[in-house]
């Protein structure tokens, strides 16, 4: 037993350099990515103050679907928001939780407009979502390769292959982030909810 001890206590130092280097591990990955977050402010055309509304909107929204138990257990919403005007897709079973849904947006403070792009139908499947987390990161690959183009001031929402693009762009801009979403693969349409600015 006293032998056994002794070895555990030779561990102790080495035990505490693991968790040492564990914790400090952690740390750098939130110095990472608090410095990415940084970046993508410094190159948003929002303000600092529009980029937390629109989280606050995508969280009050979010809020809202979980207080209704019905729209909580029966819908599939996606809400982004992005310099105040919001886009909402995804399925509820029935036109009335839809109407409930955009209303629950819709008065949610400082939000300007809503694109209501919620179809009436079963929530997707689990593969079907794959599909489309997949596109819109090829989507954002694409756009983050074009030439003289900042590809980090398009937002990528994508519902059933169809490619929601969100930003504020020249009307230049939007053209070529356009065409480049279009050409990937698995894209069955691109709709774009630019706000231009000049």
């Amino acid at each position: 037993m006293i032998l056994a001890m002794n070895n555990f206590y030779r561990l102790i130092p080495a035990i505490s350099l693991l968790l040492a280097a564990f914790i400090l591990h952690g740390c750098a990955a939130a110095v990472v990515a608090g410095g990415a977050t940084g970046v993508a402010v410094a190159h948003d055309r929002r303000t600092a103050g529009t980029v937390i509304e629109d989280q606050s909107i995508e969280l009050k929204a979010g809020q809202g679907f979980r207080d209704d138990a019905e729209i909580n257990e029966n819908a599939h919403i996606n809400v982004t928001s992005y310099n105040n005007v919001v886009l909402v897709t995804g399925e509820t079973p029935t036109e009335e939780m839809k109407k409930r849904a955009i209303d629950i947006v819709t008065n949610v403070p400082k939000v300007s407009h809503v694109y209501d792009e919620l179809t009436i139908a079963a929530p997707s499947s689990l593969v079907s979502r794959s599909s489309d987390s997949l596109i819109t990161s090829k989507v954002k690959t694409r756009l983050l390769t074009l030439d003289n183009f900042d590809g980090t001031r398009v937002k990528v929402v994508t519902e059933k292959g169809v490619v929601y693009l969100m930003g504020l762009l020249r009307r230049d801009e939007s053209d070529r982030a356009t065409e480049a979403a279009r050409q990937v693969g698995g894209v069955q349409k691109v709709v774009k909810l630019f706000q231009y600015i000049e």
